[in-house]
Order: C-alpha cells, then structure tokens, then sequence
C-alpha cells in the first residue's frame, strides 16, 4: 500500500504531495530492532579487566595443621595476616572481570538492514510515536515531511520558528522539562544533567541544519546516509518524532531501493 503525505514549506503551509517509499510499510519489529540497537551500543564499550597478578604478588602460604589455626596462605612474620587466597581481607579477587572477554554484539547483516527498516516505518505511525512519549496532538502530519530548504537554514531562531509552524514546540517543552541532576557519582564525571530523547532531523545534505539545531535540546541532525537505528529508536524504543525533509524521503529509495518484501 502507496502512502501518500503532504510536504510543508517552513511556514508549516502544505505544497505538494509526496509518495512514501515502501521501507515505511515495513511491519514493525521490536525484537529485532532492539538486537540492532544493543549491537551498536556493544561497540563503544571499552574492554576492562584486572591485573592477572593482582593479590598475588606475596610469599604467603598455609602453615599447615595443629597450630590452632586456620589454613589460610598467611604472610611471614610474626603479624601472619592472611593472603593471598580468595575471601580474604587483601586477598585476590575469586572471579574478575578479564579484558579478554568478548563483549561485541552483532547480528546478520540482513537482520540489521530489516531493524533499520522497521525502524523508519515506525516513525510514520502517530500511535507508536505518541506511545513512546512523544507529544503530538499539535503536530498536523505524522511523519512531518518539509521542503529542502529545510537543510539551508543556519540560525537557530529559524529552525525554532519552523518547529513551531510544524506544531512540534510542546515536544521540545517536554525535553526542557525533563532536565534533571542525574543520581550517583555521574554528575561528577562530565554527566550531570540527563534529559529525555526530542524529534530527529533527517536531511539529504547538511547545508548549515546541523550547526543552526544544535542548541536546541533533544534535537538531533543526521543525514540519511548516516542514520541508523540507534538515532531512530533510541533505549530500543522505536517511534521517536522525525522530521524528513522531502529530499531526504526521496534520496531513501536511491539508497535502499524499493525495500524489503514483507
């Protein structure tokens, strides 16, 4: 089934009519864009492991039986304070972690490509979009498509008045509320605030778009070559508000094709 949507020029008037490629009747599919988004995240993990001689680097040995004490490896010395073995106070680690440890997930090349796909069909949902949090009622079209002068604004007053005519302000409200001080010892590392997920920006090419939303919170730019499902699903969570710009959805059918047969 054909999908048919309005395109909007940046006062938020409707100007021509576009055809959705079919990627967007692609049957959604949690299961698998979550395995795609977990892959992807595995990939900046840094390996980390303990030192393979860590507590060991003592004489300490049991002084065997019938000295009215344990067995335990102790040290030389009249203190004779155990060592050495697991359990025990400066002891060694039973079981730690070991940077050998292989903690990269990934998946089938056609199973990412199907996440992927999934993942944009979903943001022409309102249901799905709304269901992840996203407020919508002001927002007349799900997905927004707008023209590609889009990609040529470069203040962020412009896009904030474009954001408004498309009727998406009350969900950058929601991000504005959302700041909180993060709990633990995060806010000390470079990580004080967290706040919630806003719309995504899909363009063709960036012509000044990235630099003019990059203050706005929760925003974020990609370019449709290089989205992928983290950004449209973030937490794992498909349906986050994207706004296309028109030559982005027509670049989409160059990049994959016609899609996927379901």
């Amino acid at each position: 089934m054909v999908k048919t949507k309005k395109i909007f020029d940046l006062t938020g008037k409707p100007v021509e009519k576009i055809k959705l490629p079919k990627i967007f009747d692609t049957p959604l599919r949690p299961d698998v864009i979550k395995r795609a988004v977990l892959a992807i995240q595995s990939s900046r993990y840094q390996p980390q492991g303990r030192d393979p001689m860590a507590g060991k680097r003592t004489t300490a040995e049991s002084r065997g039986v019938g000295l009215g004490m344990s067995r335990m490896p102790r040290t030389k010395g009249p203190a004779g304070r155990a060592a050495l073995a697991p359990g025990t106070v400066g002891g060694r680690a039973a079981h730690p972690p070991v940077s050998q440890k292989n903690i990269r997930k990934r998946i089938p090349k056609k199973e990412k490509r199907l996440a992927l796909f999934s993942a944009i069909a979903a943001t022409s949902s309102r249901k799905i979009v709304a269901a992840r949090g996203h407020r919508v009622e002001d927002v007349r079209q799900i997905p927004p498509i707008v023209t590609g002068e889009l990609e040529k604004l470069k203040k962020t007053k412009e896009v904030e008045e474009t954001l408004i005519n498309l009727g998406i302000l009350s969900d950058i409200y929601r991000v504005k509320e959302s700041r909180k001080i993060r709990a633990g010892k995060g806010k000390f590392r470079g990580r004080k605030t967290k706040q919630a997920v806003g719309p995504l920006i899909v363009v063709a090419e960036d012509k000044g778009i990235v630099k003019a939303a990059r203050n706005i919170p929760g925003i974020d730019v990609i370019t449709v070559n290089n989205l992928n499902v983290e950004l449209l699903a973030p937490g794992t969570h498909p349906g986050r508000l994207t706004i296309w710009a028109s030559s982005a959805v027509e670049k989409l059918n160059v990049l994959y094709g016609e899609g996927e047969e379901d």
